[in-house]
């Protein structure tokens, strides 16, 4: 695969730029008045996920928030910070969390062989293995087994997002945004879209009884 050389980035953007100004002269001016996303969308900061794209999303659509291996820790204030302004001021209606499959981070965990800042970081999905561990060797095939693993973890992180203060008071008040589990497939481009176990957290009060999504 060819890449852009560092100065076609500004030329690229220029040339953007002008096309979009062609084609509606007050488009920037429009965005720039403010923005209303209907989505926050949080996923890993691998480089293959280009989430316009993957979405055909416009300019504005979407409220992003990445880091590796798409994890949602109640301690991390940067993702707080961005949860608390999407759900309390943008309003957003959906917050979807998008794992994807070969994942660098899941895979590192599952092997347990990350180093230094990465392996803290990547702990949650290193005990959410070791618990699961038999269910996931069940799985003859090792990259199966790191799949499934990157799917038990995106549930396990919309777990923490509905355990959050600002997604507790969300409910409390019954306005509140729908939550969706995702995971992309590199190789096929697709999304997959994952259930949730709603009723068990009903039951456990993870989600209010009057839970709608």
């Amino acid at each position: 695969m060819k890449y852009h050389e560092y100065d076609e980035l500004i030329a690229n953007n220029r040339k953007w730029a002008l096309e979009l100004q062609a084609k509606d002269p007050e488009f920037f001016k429009t965005h720039a008045l403010g923005q209303s996303p209907p989505y926050l969308f949080v996923g890993c900061s691998d480089s293959r996920k280009p989430v316009d794209q993957i979405t055909q999303t416009a300019m504005g659509e979407l409220f992003i928030h990445r880091n590796v291996a798409n994890q949602i820790s109640l301690t991390d204030m940067n993702f707080l910070s961005v949860l608390e302004y999407a759900v309390n001021v943008l309003k957003i209606k959906h917050i979807i969390i998008c794992g994807h499959y070969g994942c660098g981070g899941v895979t590192a965990a599952y092997h347990g062989d990350a180093t230094g800042l990465v392996e803290n970081w990547l702990m949650p999905i290193r005990d959410l293995y070791i618990q699961n561990r038999e269910a996931l060797h069940q799985l003859p095939d090792e990259n199966d087994r790191i799949n499934r693993l990157s799917e038990m973890s995106v549930i396990h992180q919309i777990k923490n997002l509905c355990c959050t203060s600002i997604m507790r008071n969300a409910f409390k008040s019954e306005i509140y945004p729908k939550i969706h589990a995702w995971v992309f497939a590199i190789d096929s481009g697709l999304i997959k879209e994952l259930p949730l176990p709603e009723e068990e957290w009903k039951r456990k009060g993870i989600l209010p009884e009057n839970w709608i999504n």
